[in-house]
C-alpha cells in the first residue's frame, strides 16, 4: 500500500524503513504536520499515517477520503485528536498502537520525580558555571512517602510498581481497575482522597470529556500543601494557568510535565531562535521548580520498533482484507 507518513522526524524515518523491508509499501515521509493545507500532501495515499498533534478533525478526514485514502493509522496510543465518528461516515477505517512500550513512558514519568526531587537539572547547570554549592537543592526520601496515581492502565500500573520499589505506598483511582493493578496491592481511592492523602500525584488516564481539566483550581486545594503533581499522559488533563498559580502560591511544590494542552506546533520543534509565542508556555518553563521535556516519553529504541511494527502490521491487515484488532470505533459503537 502507499502510506504518507506525516510529522516524520528522522527516528520515524529509520525504524519505519526498517520495519517495512521485508513487506514493501510505498511510504513517502513528510516532516509537515497534518493540516488541513497540508493534506493535500496525501493524496494519492491508501493509507495515512499519523501522530499526536495532526490534526485529524472532520474537515482533514473529507480531504483525506476524498484524495483516495482508506485507512488513517495512527502511531500513538492516544486518538483524541481524531473525530472517529467522521471517520466512520467517511468509510475510513482508523487503528492505533495501544501498548508500544508502556515501560517507557513508566521510567521516563520516574525520571522526572527524581530529577525534580533532588533538582538534577538545577544542580547541572550550576556545575557547569563552576558553582558547586548545595544551597536550595534540598530534596526529601522517597521511602515511606504517598504516591497517588490517577489510571491504572498498563502504564500507570508500572510506573506503581516501580514506585513501590522505592519504598512508597501506592494509592490509585480508576473506574475500572484492571487486574493486574489489583493484584499489585495498590490501595484503591476517590480522586479526592487520593488527592489529600498524596505526596505526589501521577496522571496516567485519557483524555476524554470528563477528564478535561481533571486538575483545576478546585482539585489543587484538594491537594496537599507542597506536593509534587507529574503528567505524562496528556497536556488537556491539566488547567495550565490554574496549575501555574498553585505554584506560585506554594500550594503546588513541584510540577513535571512531558505533556503540554497546547502542545501542537510547538513540541516536537526546534524555537531556540527567538522567544516562545506561547506565553503560558514560556511562563511555566521559566519557574524554578518545574521541569518539562517536550513528549519524549515514548522515545526509547523499543518502543520506537514496536510503533513501527505494530503500526505497518495493521497496515498489512488492512490490505490483505483481514479484521484489524487494532481498529478504533465512535463512542457509541464502542458503548453498544
Amino acid at each position: 500500500m502507499t502510506i504518507a507518513v506525516f510529522s516524520a522526524k528522522p527516528y520515524d524515518r529509520r525504524y519505519f524503513t526498517a520495519a517495512n523491508a521485508a513487506r514493501g509499501h510505498r511510504l513517502s515521509f513528510h516532516e509537515e504536520r497534518l493540516t488541513p493545507e497540508t493534506a493535500r500532501l496525501a493524496h494519492g495515499s491508501e493509507t495515512v499515517c499519523a501522530f499526536v498533534n495532526d490534526r485529524l478533525d472532520a474537515g482533514v478526514l473529507a480531504r483525506l477520503a476524498a484524495g483516495g485514502t482508506r485507512l488513517i493509522a495512527l502511531r500513538s496510543a492516544g486518538y483524541n485528536h481524531v473525530d472517529l465518528v467522521a471517520a466512520a461516515a467517511l468509510g475510513l477505517t482508523v487503528v492505533y498502537v495501544p501498548g508500544y512500550s508502556p515501560h517507557a513512558v513508566a521510567e521516563h514519568t520516574v525520571a522526572l520525580l527524581l530529577t525534580l526531587n533532588r533538582r538534577i537539572h538545577q544542580a547541572h547547570a550550576r556545575v557547569r558555571r563552576g558553582d558547586f554549592s548545595l544551597d536550595g537543592l534540598m530534596g526529601f526520601d522517597l521511602e515511606g512517602k504517598t504516591f497517588g496515581l490517577v489510571g491504572t492502565g498498563r502504564i500507570g500500573t508500572i510506573t506503581g510498581r516501580i514506585m513501590q520499589g522505592f519504598g512508597c505506598r501506592v494509592l490509585a483511582c480508576d473506574p475500572f481497575p484492571s487486574d493486574e493493578a489489583r493484584e499489585a496491592g495498590f490501595v484503591f481511592c476517590e480522586l479526592d482522597e487520593l488527592l489529600a492523602r498524596s505526596d505526589v500525584v501521577s496522571l496516567h488516564c485519557p483524555l476524554v470529556p470528563a477528564t478535561r481539566h481533571l486538575i483545576n483550581a478546585t482539585t489543587l486545594e484538594r491537594m496537599k500543601p507542597g506536593a509534587t503533581l507529574l503528567n505524562t499522559s496528556r497536556g488537556g488533563l491539566i488547567d495550565t494557568p490554574a496549575t501555574i498559580a498553585a505554584i506560585e502560591s506554594g500550594q503546588l511544590g513541584r510540577l513535571g510535565l512531558d505533556v503540554y494542552e497546547n502542545e501542537a506546533g510547538f513540541f516536537y520543534e526546534d524555537h531556540s531562535a527567538g522567544p516562545l509565542a506561547d506565553e503560558t508556555l514560556a511562563r511555566l518553563i521559566a519557574l524554578p521548580n518545574v521541569l518539562v521535556t517536550g513528549h519524549q516519553g515514548f522515545l526509547t529504541h523499543e518502543a520506537l520498533g514496536n510503533i513501527a511494527e505494530t503500526t505497518l502490521k495493521s497496515v498489512d491487515d488492512f490490505a490483505a482484507g483481514r479484521p484489524c484488532p487494532l481498529a478504533l470505533r465512535p463512542p457509541d459503537a464502542r458503548s453498544a
